[in-house]
Formats: C-alpha cells, structure tokens, sequence
C-alpha cells in the first residue's frame, strides 16, 4: 500500500510533535525559529520512528522484544492488540531499505509542513557535506497538533500509534533505534532499495509462544 501526501504530512506532523525535544531558547543566528518550540535531531531519528508507524508488525515485535525483558504484561496485551487484528495487514506502509536502515523521501510531506508553516527544517554542517537535518516544530504547527488531538477522528488512528511508538523511543537516539531495527533477519537481509517485508506470520507465532509462557508461569505462581 502506499500513503498520500496528506497522510505523509500529518503523520510525521505527529511524530516531530509527540517526540521531539521542547526548546528552553530560541535557537541564536536565525531569526525564522523564533516561533520554534520543540525539535527532532536527525533524520535518521526521524524515519526510524516513522518506520514503527508504518509497520505494526515491526512495532509489535520491538513490544515483544521489551516484554522478554522487562515482562511487563502491559507490552504483552499491546502486541497483542495489533497482531490479534488485520492492522499488520491493512494499516502496512512498507518503506525502503537503504544503506542507514529504513527509508523513504520525506520531502514531498514536508514541503506540505513546511509552507503552512508548521514545521521548518534546517541543515547541520558545511557547504557540501550535511552532518545531519533537524525539524522544528514551530506554535502553530503546534496548535495545529492540537486541533488534530482534539476534534478529528479521522486521524485517530495515527495519533495512537504515534503515542505509543513516542513512548517505546522515548530517550532513545537513532542509531539505537536502527540497531533495534537491524535485530530482524527480514529487515537486514533485505536488498538495498527494496522494500522491508513483513515479519507479521513470525510475530503472531512469537506472541503465542510468549502468551504460552505466560499462562505457565501464572499456574506455577497460583
């Protein structure tokens, strides 16, 4: 399935918003981030994040993965949210797999941003050699995200998953978050400049195995 433009924009509207840093000053030398308010460093922080989104068989397995360790039965019941329905199927966007992980050009979606104001990017390093990119979100862009969260159910579906996959990344850089991503033979192993496939079928059988252990160890416990 592919995305349109629109969705492109309010989805990674909602990501910069739900995991970007909040700004204690304006950033000196550029008077255009006056209104900026919180920001989101690096690129590749940026399209690891939306690869979650995107793919809830992914998001689910990371879920799992943090379950094994943590055994918080709360990321078990959300895995099983997901793969327990057809969202792995239906809600799937693949993205690209590039030399630095998952990809996909994000330009089409921030020019939307970008001209009403909602978002301003801006580039780190010197002529000819960009370090990184980093995405401001600017006041409005911000109320804007407040409409959305208020008054349009359309887009709830993309504000709960945004939600969840902020609080799974919270903290993390991204460089971890593609080193967690890489853990998935399916992922790793895909040609450069194919899609990343679905590890759907292997997540539901994992969570079964989990729900399994789950299940023992509460009657051992009782």
């Amino acid at each position: 399935m592919q995305t349109s433009r629109e969705q492109d924009a309010v989805r990674i509207l909602l990501i910069i918003s739900a995991t970007a840093t909040p700004l204690t000053a304006t950033p000196a030398g550029d008077p255009a981030l006056a209104d900026a308010v919180r920001v989101v460093e690096t690129e590749v922080k940026l399209q690891k994040i939306d690869f979650w989104v995107r793919n809830p068989d992914y998001l689910a397995a990371a879920l799992l993965r943090d379950y094994e360790s943590s055994r918080e039965p709360y990321l078990l019941e959300l895995a099983g949210l997901i793969l327990d329905s057809e969202e792995p199927e239906v809600r799937r966007y693949p993205m690209l797999r590039y030399l630095f992980g998952a990809y996909e050009p994000l330009h089409d979606a921030l020019s939307v941003l970008r001209c009403a104001g909602l978002v301003i990017k801006r580039r780190r390093g010197t002529p000819g050699h960009t370090v990184q990119h980093d995405y401001y979100l600017t006041a409005h862009g911000q109320r804007t995200v407040d409409q959305i969260l208020a008054g349009e159910p359309v887009f709830s579906y993309y504000v709960d998953r945004v939600h969840l996959v902020a609080a799974l990344t919270e903290g993390l850089g991204g460089t971890q978050l593609k080193a967690r991503q890489y853990l998935h033979d399916e992922y790793r192993n895909t040609p450069i400049r194919s899609r990343i496939g679905s590890i759907a079928q292997q997540t539901r059988a994992w969570l079964e195995e989990l729900r399994a252990d789950a299940s023992a160890e509460e009657m051992e416990s009782a």
